[in-house]
């Protein structure tokens, strides 16, 4: 099978992440929290690392949401009736969201608390 061109792959890649905001509530939820810390990151004037520090967790959030789902549809399609063993791998990839989130949590309190309680 011959790989679609360059521009291909990436309206692909864009309609994937637009799913996902169609469609995903936790998504939504997480990007609403990335536009936040958008404009905090402006609001407060924050350096350049703290910058990207904080777009580097809030990416790795919304990236492993991205697999998780991934993961979960993949499931339901091998494995559509309850099966505790497909419960198990659900539970791991949602593990790993919520220990990218509270990274993402500690982060901010870290990073934030230099600019607000000057």
């Amino acid at each position: 099978m011959r790989k679609p061109p360059v521009h291909k792959s990436f309206f692909n890649a864009l309609r994937g992440i637009f799913l996902m905001v169609k469609t995903e509530r936790n998504f939504q939820i997480e990007l609403a929290a990335f536009f936040i810390n958008l404009f905090l990151i402006f609001y407060l004037q924050l350096s350049a690392p703290d910058a990207l520090f904080i777009l580097l967790v809030c990416f790795a959030v919304l990236s492993s949401e991205i697999i998780n789902t991934a993961i979960e549809r993949l499931c339901d399609m091998v494995q559509p009736d309850f099966d505790k063993r497909i419960g198990f791998i659900k539970d791991i990839a949602a593990g790993a969201v919520l220990l990218m989130s509270i990274l993402a949590v500690i982060t901010g309190i870290i990073i934030y608390s230099k600019y607000l309680f000057q």
